[in-house]
């Protein structure tokens, strides 16, 4: 494990540390977590763009093609 010194203002370290005394874990694993739900988000980000990127508009039309007629049922009515 990596030792890593940030500089924050007082605000922020102030409510983090009332925050990780608040879900029963330490700064350091608070920030930890933090990081971590980041990475998770940019990189999911990155894969839902490279998955579009990839796809094609014949294949979309493909697909919605093979689903059936039906009326609307009246709990996904937006009215």
């Amino acid at each position: 494990m990596n030792a890593l010194t940030i500089r924050l203002p007082d605000s922020i370290h102030q409510a983090i540390k009332k925050l990780a005394k608040r879900e029963g874990c330490s700064v350091n694993q608070f920030l930890a977590s933090a990081a971590a739900e980041k990475m998770s988000a940019l990189l999911t980000l990155d894969y839902l763009r490279a998955e579009a990127a990839a796809g094609r508009r014949e294949d979309f039309d493909e697909f919605l093609a093979a689903v059936p007629e039906r009326e609307v049922e009246e709990t996904d009515r937006l009215e």
